[in-house]
């Protein structure tokens, strides 16, 4: 049996790194696995059972006995801690707002990183490759995967993408009330985690004045070369 096929993609928030992997893990016809998401669900466990985030030792303690359930399908990702389903929920300004001072915290990061290394090789071992992306992937979770991907793209595009995602258009209002999720979530993870630029071995893609599909098949491209040299 032959060892599952793993890419890692990282980058910061508006870089497409996520619609990517996306697209990435359906062309290979395998697992996907957002690694933010977990910080995002960690964040919503917290904030329901009344854990204060500034407690270090205790979100770190929540991170350990989280019950988080993972959909490995890139079509249909979704999250599931304890019987809820937090997959919308996850995405809120809310949690915007608060997910780095989790996502900052040594002990989580610890936590978490451990359980997603297990998670890819679950899914790369039932589903033959893995597709998984965040912010330290390439460097931390899985720098011996197979392809190593950094998605990256200009503050005012990134911004702007964001903008759309969250608000339906790129308009004054819209942009500054996007600015302070993208901008300052990136100064605060960069503090914990390399994202900006490339480590040693690990292939920039800068999407900047890429369409969707752009981003996809130069993302694809590299995959494959890799793939086909075997």
């Amino acid at each position: 049996m032959s060892a599952p096929f793993v890419v890692a993609v990282d980058g910061p928030s508006g870089s497409g790194k996520s619609s990517v992997s996306r697209a990435v893990a359906a062309h290979l016809g395998g697992g996907y696995l957002d690694t933010g998401a977990m910080y995002r669900a960690l964040t919503w466990w917290c904030l329901e059972s009344g854990v204060d985030l500034t407690d270090l030792d205790a979100v770190a303690a929540a991170a350990r006995d989280l019950p988080l359930a993972m959909s490995a399908d890139p079509a249909e990702p979704g999250v599931l801690v304890g019987d809820d389903d937090v997959t919308e929920a996850i995405r809120t300004s809310q949690i915007s707002a608060r997910v780095s001072a989790v996502a900052t915290n040594p002990g989580v990061r610890v936590a978490l990183q451990e359980q997603q290394r297990d998670l890819i090789t679950v899914i790369g071992d039932e589903q033959g490759s893995v597709v998984a992306e965040g912010r330290d992937v390439t460097t931390v979770v899985a720098p011996d995967a197979d392809v190593r991907l950094l998605l990256t793209a200009s503050e005012e595009a990134r911004l702007r993408r964001r903008t759309v995602e969250l608000h339906g258009a790129a308009d004054e209002q819209a942009l500054e009330a996007t600015r302070d999720e993208v901008v300052r979530r990136d100064r605060d993870d960069s503090s914990v985690s390399q994202f900006l630029v490339a480590a040693d071995g690990v292939l920039t893609l800068d999407t900047s004045e890429m369409t969707f599909e752009e981003s996809v098949a130069a993302a694809i491209a590299a995959v494959d070369a890799v793939r086909s040299a075997g």
